[in-house]
């Protein structure tokens, strides 16, 4: 459908008409963005995940940049070609491209874990994936249920995680406006086609840019400092726009570096796989809700900021943009110093549960031997309660959220927590 909505933009007359198969091509391909990191992080673990995102992610920066040589080919060599314009032949090609890739992506993709695709993959490949995974505290298997909405959206993380990435699209939107190709127009020095031409330096660059970042993050700085890194590099770019009356060789650097702005994506949505990978319906809940919230927000910033009037200075625009990317440096520490904070704690009361299950085990066959359940953030990252129980050879110990629960005795006084959530009570 993504495909057959970007063909039928060459026959539109009318802006309504294109309008609406503008926003059908958007709505089939909201899903493949969230979808992909997803897939990601359904196989790949920490530290490895922002590498291959990365390899996955210059695939933007090579279609933005074909883009534009598309364009610039349509428009020098496809003008008038069967009464067509050339701007109409640019969605011809486009969708001849998006069939076959649709076709492929069937076959090619492998899925996740619990829904792998067997036309590529084998038993053996899944559990040697699934095994990695658990290896690093990765769960693999769950499904999203009405009652986890309101543990995610009370989290703190959650909301932290909206506003890093909301900060991150909005500190990228002056690629999106055709700023860059509006100011070489006004150089009045080059044709049509040459400045689609030259605008693809920036995406050029942008692959590089990714790589770096991506494979930085994941061999040397972490997502964090990567983020802060791709940021201001961004933003030294930004500073040159909003001053504007610079020479011109610094606002090629300027229109040149906004790539950064998009190098730190696979980082970030990496990041957000990595510090959900307890919970794999939080995780794809919270990588679909933060696009869309990130994106909408997208749909009226620049109205606001870059309005066409101000072309191509756009002073409100990049002095946004900047801000948005000093902001996003700002928020991704503190979420950064939150999730060590609670890394901290996880590993202290890890500690004192291990110990706990140490001193249950050595009352086994005691009736009416006491354990302490520590009030504790799991090695799953699941809130576990507090309180002594009373545990007997007989006992059955079972927990309630919503539904009963069984929660598994591996000796007398030491708990299987895996399926422990935050608000349950227990009863021995």
């Amino acid at each position: 459908m993504w495909g057959l909505f970007t063909l039928l933009q060459y026959r539109a007359h009318s802006f309504g008409e294109m309008a609406a198969y503008r926003f059908l091509v958007g709505f089939f391909e909201a899903a493949f963005f969230p979808a992909m990191h997803y897939v990601f992080g359904s196989w790949y673990r920490g530290h490895e995940i922002a590498r291959r995102g990365g390899l996955f992610y210059t695939g933007l920066n090579l279609g933005t940049l074909t883009a534009g040589l598309v364009a610039a080919g349509a428009s020098h060599r496809l003008e008038g070609v069967n009464g067509l314009s050339g701007w109409r032949w640019m969605y011809i090609i486009c969708a001849l491209i998006t069939f076959p890739v649709g076709i492929l992506g069937y076959f090619l993709l492998p899925g996740t874990i619990e829904q792998p695709n067997r036309w590529i993959l084998n038993d053996k490949d899944i559990q040697i994936g699934k095994d990695r995974l658990e290896r690093n505290g990765h769960v693999t298997a769950g499904k999203f249920k009405v009652g986890n909405l309101k543990k995610i959206l009370f989290s703190p993380r959650f909301w932290t995680v909206v506003l890093v990435d909301i900060l991150f699209w909005n500190a990228g939107i002056h690629k999106t406006t055709g700023s860059f190709l509006l100011w070489i127009k006004s150089l009045g020095r080059y044709s049509p086609a040459q400045i689609n031409e030259l605008g693809t330096i920036a995406p050029a660059l942008g692959i590089l840019y990714n790589l770096v970042a991506c494979f930085a993050s994941d061999l040397i700085l972490g997502p964090a400092w990567a983020i802060t890194a791709s940021s201001l590099l961004n933003a030294s770019g930004l500073v040159i726009l909003v001053i504007w009356n610079v020479p011109e060789a610094a606002m090629w650097y300027g229109f040149s570096t906004m790539y950064w702005a998009n190098a730190l994506s696979s980082v970030l949505h990496g990041w957000v796989n990595t510090l959900l990978r307890d919970s794999p319906e939080e995780r794809s809940f919270t990588l679909v809700v933060i696009t869309i919230i990130a994106q909408s927000s997208t749909a009226w910033t620049p109205l606001l900021t870059f309005p066409t009037v101000e072309s191509p200075r756009f002073p409100k625009g990049f002095s946004f943009c900047l801000a948005c990317a000093l902001a996003l440096v700002v928020a991704t520490h503190v979420l950064d110093v939150y999730l060590k904070r609670q890394e901290a704690y996880k590993s202290q009361v890890t500690a004192s549960g291990e110990d706990a299950q140490s001193d249950g085990a050595s009352s086994e066959g005691t009736p009416g031997a006491k354990m302490l359940v520590h009030k504790q953030t799991c090695w799953w990252g699941r809130y576990c309660g507090s309180g002594m129980l009373s545990l007997s050879s007989k006992c059955k110990l079972e927990l309630y959220l919503g539904s009963k629960v069984q929660v598994r005795l591996l000796s007398l006084g030491a708990i299987a927590v895996q399926q422990v959530r935050h608000g349950f009570y227990y009863q021995a």
